[in-house]
């Protein structure tokens, strides 16, 4: 069949945890990451892109069924996906395609084998990637012989799980290249630990904090958000005692640096698989027929607001990186306006010649990636009670204050105009205004002179909840 009759491959690349600014199209021209940059620079990229919910597995859980956590059930990390809930490979129609989803997967023990993918290759404690570790002879840290997360972080580059994964993905487009065929490959990094074996890849002297990161620390945010920076940098502290650097929280501004030093190691350790596996489509001669996409289940505070991580709806940590190459496409083109994470499986079933299904919840983004007029929308990101960890014996409020604020839940709308509220049924709401303040540095839900502005987005929230049979009073 003729490469121009071809239906067309799909490669999705999903790091996890992976910030925006990490690549030079959002800003970061500082971090080593020469392949995601010339894919950007080949892409549609959306410079706007916000996730479902701060969190892997309610993120995640979007991203493979295009419902919203609190309809598919995970709304907290390590919720196995409903089977009611078709995945991306189960939506698919055609069954022309080749399909394997190899690395994280964290929805549940199912696994991607048991939802549609014709081959898996897992990261997991117990999964693929162990069995090559002990086959290479590294010696297992724990007792059921199994590898702590940070005795992965120690190993070299050629054991990294990266490199792991490259060597699948290859295989698989080689043994597959005369197929059409949809490859997803699922980093584990750059993920805290903030370890790994390209430390030093970035110069400290090169290493810019966020801003926020430098000033003061603001009281009127959530409290469960001075909760969780309360017991990072206590944390930090005990890890300081124990470890060379602390390896996932920092209090000073050099500790800061150092962690997203690390970080940004592990950002040029996928970038270099990506790479390869791009590398491989195109000695396969299937460049030119063949849609890539990248993004990530959430971002990373790494310091800004004096916080790591995500759990927030801070920028760092609910906006993330999307890039569509089509076959072919050699140009970039910037997309503006705001999207949503809920749009993504219309997007790629559309994108594939593939009906919209009515599990999906979203829409295609397909008229906005061929430049047709499409009226920028709201987006709206939510957040469900997960594990926040609290500092034994905190003294910033009484018990019952802070079992109320971890046992808090939000829903924040994201407006073309640039107005962000976050509407808490138990914790301080928010409102910032990100034209003017795009490091959320005041919050301005207390100002009088915002009621409409607070009056006109809660409408769009409660509406928004209406719609999609979302029960929670706010």
């Amino acid at each position: 069949m003729a490469a121009a009759q071809r239906k067309p491959n799909l490669i999705f690349f999903l790091p996890d945890q992976q910030r925006a600014d990490t690549i030079a199209c959002y800003g970061g021209r500082k971090v080593h990451a020469p392949n995601l940059n010339k894919l950007a620079s080949e892409s549609v990229v959306f410079e706007r892109t916000y996730v479902t919910h701060p969190v892997c597995t309610p993120s995640r859980s979007s991203l493979m069924t295009g419902t919203w956590p609190h309809i598919n059930g995970c709304t907290r990390n390590s919720v196995p996906l409903d089977r009611r809930f078709r995945s991306f490979a189960e939506l698919m129609d055609d069954k022309d395609y080749r399909t394997a989803y190899m690395g994280k997967w964290h929805l549940g023990d199912d696994g991607p084998a048991r939802r549609g993918f014709q081959k898996s290759i897992s990261t997991d404690e117990r999964g693929d990637y162990t069995a090559f570790l002990l086959s290479k002879g590294a010696t297992p840290d724990k007792e059921e012989k199994t590898f702590s997360e940070l005795a992965i972080s120690n190993l070299p580059v050629e054991l990294s799980r990266p490199k792991f994964l490259e060597k699948h993905a290859c295989d698989f487009i080689e043994k597959h290249f005369r197929d059409p065929f949809i490859l997803v490959v699922a980093f584990v990094e750059p993920h805290s630990p903030y370890n790994g074996p390209l430390n030093d890849e970035h110069p400290l002297s090169e290493i810019d904090l966020d801003p926020t990161a430098t000033l003061p620390e603001s009281e009127n945010i959530p409290l469960r958000y001075r909760l969780m920076r309360e017991w990072q940098q206590a944390r930090a502290i005990l890890d300081r005692q124990r470890l060379p650097h602390p390896f996932f929280f920092g209090v000073t501004p050099d500790e800061y640096r150092s962690i997203k030093q690390r970080y940004l190691g592990l950002v040029t350790l996928v970038d270099q698989s990506i790479g390869a596996v791009l590398g491989c489509l195109e000695r396969f001669g299937l460049s030119d027929n063949t849609i890539v996409v990248h993004t990530s289940d959430h971002g990373d505070s790494l310091g800004a607001h004096h916080l790591f991580a995500k759990e927030m709806m801070f920028e760092e940590a609910a906006r993330v990186p999307f890039l569509v190459r089509l076959p072919g496409q050699t140009r970039g083109k910037l997309v503006p306006q705001p999207v949503s994470h809920i749009d993504f499986i219309p997007t790629l079933l559309d994108l594939l010649g593939q009906p919209r299904h009515p599990q999906c919840a979203g829409k295609s983004l397909l008229p906005v990636i061929h430049e047709e007029a499409l009226s920028p929308e709201s987006i709206f990101i939510e957040w469900a009670p997960n594990r926040t960890k609290v500092k034994k014996g905190s003294s910033l409020v009484p018990r019952r204050m802070i079992k109320r604020a971890v046992e808090e839940s939000t829903r924040t709308v994201v407006s073309p105009e640039g107005w962000k509220l976050c509407l808490r049924d138990k914790d301080l709401n928010e409102l910032y205004n990100l034209k003017d303040d795009r490091l959320e540095t005041r919050n301005l839900y207390s100002d009088r002179q915002y009621a409409s502005v607070i009056s006109r987005c809660a409408g769009e929230i409660h509406r928004w909840q209406e719609s999609t049979n979302d029960r929670l009073k706010i």
